[in-house]
């Protein structure tokens, strides 16, 4: 096998990884395309090259991630993971565990450990690479990655997040909450919110987005419903979508141009968190964007009395 399939093989993988670690789906192309170029430079032939490339893409993932860092903190509003609709790490058995391990909670979660213990907790809780992988893959001892995965370990399960384990469930419920939305049907969206749900979302002052989190089923409910038929009177369209692993949708203008994506956290048969992506940067991948400013001003001006 060339270093060229052998590098095609391995390619989900190294993206799985890079895009746990930095949560930007075009930053993780970005890290796997250095990754090839090292493999390709290599004068030697490793003799593995999964160990090669995946310790490679992690160094330049844990890179990339310290100058990500210093952008995030002068974010405008908040920031959220770039949407992934499906996980190009094919492994059914594992496909459920693999999904929770990139939702905008986990990587949301992640983003509180520091850059090394981040990696650390990818590669060793999430793909089960063994420490003498991870420690030639983060520069550190077998004891130091240890160390950082324990604690890594111990912050995640403060704080990770839950989700409802029946797929079909949580698929059911999406279902009828985006038929709520369509038909305007508050009490329908209502009771369908867990009553401490939080709604929040990602503009990142270049599309607009709720100023602040919206707290509270009345509220949440309240907002929604005043918004998605509005949606529709426009020609835009709900694309139910599975996103972040996690149960979605894809908001399209009528040129079907990407407006912005959803995700819902599922838990107790209640949404607990709904997520909205509609920064224009972090589109891109799933599809041509839409002018959000415009989609903005046609609900404006669809919210006026009719004559």
């Amino acid at each position: 096998m060339t270093r060229g399939e052998e590098f095609e093989e391995l390619r989900p993988l190294l993206f799985a990884i890079a895009y746990r670690i930095l949560g930007s789906v075009a930053e993780a192309e970005d890290a796997v395309q250095e990754t090839w170029l090292r493999y390709e430079s290599s004068p030697t032939q490793p003799i593995s090259a999964k160990a090669f490339l995946s310790a490679v893409v992690t160094r330049v993932s844990i890179d990339v991630l310290r100058s990500a860092r210093v952008r995030r903190e002068n974010y405008v509003g908040e920031w959220f993971p770039e949407p992934l609709l499906t996980d190009p790490y094919e492994d059914p058995e594992r496909a459920v565990e693999l999904a929770d391990s990139m939702s905008m909670a986990a990587l949301l979660l992640l983003e509180r450990l520091t850059p090394l213990e981040r990696a650390a907790f990818v590669l060793r809780e999430v793909f089960g690479f063994g420490f003498p992988e991870i420690a030639s893959a983060i520069g550190r001892s077998e004891a130091a990655c240890r160390q950082l995965a324990a604690r890594a370990r111990r912050h995640m399960n403060l704080g990770r997040p839950r989700f409802e384990a029946d797929r079909r469930e949580r698929e059911e419920l999406a279902a009828r909450f985006f038929d709520a939305l369509r038909d305007g049907d508050i009490d329908g969206v209502k009771e369908l919110l867990a009553a401490d749900v939080q709604m929040a979302g990602d503009g990142g002052g270049k599309a607009p987005a709720l100023a602040r989190g919206v707290f509270g089923a009345d509220n949440v409910a309240r907002v929604l419903a005043s918004i998605f038929p509005l949606l529709a009177r426009i020609d835009a369209r709900v694309e139910r979508s599975e996103v972040n692993g996690q149960p979605g949708a894809i908001v399209r203008d009528r040129d079907r141009k990407v407006v912005g994506t959803l995700t819902l956290d599922v838990l107790g048969g209640r949404i607990q968190t709904i997520r909205s992506v509609v920064n224009p940067d972090k589109l891109g991948h799933v599809g041509p964007v839409a002018d959000a400013w415009a989609i903005a001003r046609e609900v404006k001006q669809a919210r006026r009395p009719r004559d």
